[in-house]
């Protein structure tokens, strides 16, 4: 009897084939890296933008930008002065670890200490993809609607953390954050859980000293494994 093996399965073994190389890569050079995915428009750019601009200083910041198409955000981030490569999928709903493979050559690794990968706006594709990161980041917004968790549990399921963002906007509109917190609690029980403004700069200190801890506690380990 032949074995039929579904050609997804092949894709996907050998797509963790190469997350485990970008992690080990990424491990020697000591750098922590964020997987963020979202919705398009959910404010990916503007969390790594609020977050870098609160980082303590010895903490420097990297990104790897992904699109469909365009330069637009990656151009923003350039203009704060961090380093970031682009990639464009030309119409791949998502990243995969073999992009993230061919950016990391373009970026100054051993000068970096925390690597946002900022994912093509899609709450389905992304989450399928490991990439080689420490953290799994899932930014919602108050703009999408109080469904989300519902409609795409995968997404919020597969969260090492969930960040709501916009909130500032949560009576323009009629947003329930209980209903939304329920539908988390559903597909992820426990999951960190962030409610702030980017715009407004509402909470987003304490997801930074939260994020700054785990990056520490993460770089610790690894030098204490390393015998450093």
């Amino acid at each position: 009897m032949i074995k039929k093996i579904p050609v997804v399965s092949q894709i996907l073994s050998a797509n963790d084939q190469v997350a485990a190389e970008n992690r080990a890569q990424l491990d020697a050079a000591g750098v922590f890296v964020l997987n963020l995915m979202a919705s398009p428009g959910a404010g990916k750019t503007s969390l790594i933008l609020a977050t870098a601009e609160r980082l303590p200083d010895h903490i420097r910041p990297g990104v790897i930008e992904g699109d469909l198409a365009s330069s637009i955000d990656a151009d923003t981030i350039a203009a704060h002065g961090i380093p970031v490569v682009q990639i464009n999928t030309g119409g791949n709903c998502h990243l995969d670890a073999p992009m993230v493979r061919s950016a990391l050559p373009h970026l100054p690794l051993t000068a970096l200490d925390l690597l946002f990968i900022e994912n093509v706006g899609n709450l389905i594709c992304p989450a399928e993809f490991a990439l080689g990161a420490d953290l799994a980041v899932v930014v919602a917004s108050v703009s999408e609607g109080h469904d989300k968790p519902y409609k795409y549990p995968g997404m919020f399921a597969a969260a090492d953390v969930v960040l709501l963002n916009k909130a500032d906007l949560s009576e323009v509109f009629e947003f329930d954050l209980d209903y939304f917190k329920r539908g988390l609690a559903m597909v992820n029980p426990g999951v960190p859980f962030f409610v702030l403004s980017c715009r407004t700069g509402s909470s987003v200190d304490a997801w930074v000293a939260w994020l700054v801890a785990r990056l520490l506690a993460r770089l610790t380990a690894r030098m204490e494994r390393k015998g450093v």
